[in-house]
């Protein structure tokens, strides 16, 4: 059994707490803590915390038709499948991203970046973007520093780079501070998910040239 050693930081689960993350990295924070026992106890915390400054905020006066209008929105909503979806064939996906991928790993349309490597782009808000990446056993990403945050999320096999070894679950948060070059373990390909808030900084020429077609 896998043993997930690289977790989410305090801020990050913080901030998905309030909901005061991007889309792209609740994603990455969702999918891990559905991954994680540690996280998902840690995020409860924090739920509870801000549960208590709810109860301790000054209330504010709802209008007089607030409840009916909300009833009526409930009666009008469109009506929801109660059948559960089918599982995953290949089961890598948890249960955060599948109303972000339609289908299994076989039916991902995976779009080459270079040197191997290919990504799928997940549609979400514009504040940050995040998407599935495939690195071929024993194939480096291209050595890069980051204009922002960028949160790594192993969901099949593993990488190492300069800081440590990430397997199955393992999330890196890479900062503006760092440079690195991810290259996946032999023997299974890696596939994780990846959110920026900002573009990678490419060191060598054609990674550069590249960036500006595949969008990383």
């Amino acid at each position: 059994m896998n043993t997930i050693k690289h977790h989410l930081t305090e801020p990050l689960l913080m901030g998905y707490a309030a909901g005061t993350l991007p889309e792209a990295f609740n994603l990455v924070v969702a999918t891990h803590i559905s991954m994680c026992d540690s996280c998902r106890a840690a995020l409860s915390a924090y739920d509870a915390v801000g549960g208590e400054v709810m109860l301790d905020a000054e209330p504010i006066a709802m209008a007089e038709d607030a409840l009916a209008a909300t009833m009526a929105l409930i009666a009008n909503a469109p009506s929801v499948d109660a059948m559960p979806k089918p599982p995953l064939r290949n089961g890598i996906f948890p249960a955060p991203l599948h109303d972000y991928v339609d289908g299994d790993l076989v039916s991902v349309k995976w779009r080459r970046v270079g040197g191997g490597v290919s990504q799928m782009i997940l549609q979400t808000s514009n504040d940050a973007s995040v998407r599935l990446l495939r690195i071929p056993a024993g194939t480096a990403v291209p050595d890069h520093g980051h204009g922002g945050m960028e949160l790594t999320l192993v969901l099949q096999g593993a990488f190492v780079d300069e800081t440590d070894r990430f397997g199955t679950g393992d999330v890196e948060v890479a900062n503006e501070d760092m440079n690195h070059t991810p290259v996946a373990e032999a023997g299974m390909d890696c596939i994780c998910l990846a959110a920026t808030d900002a573009p990678l900084r490419f060191t060598g020429i054609l990674p550069r040239f590249a960036q500006r077609f595949v969008g990383i």
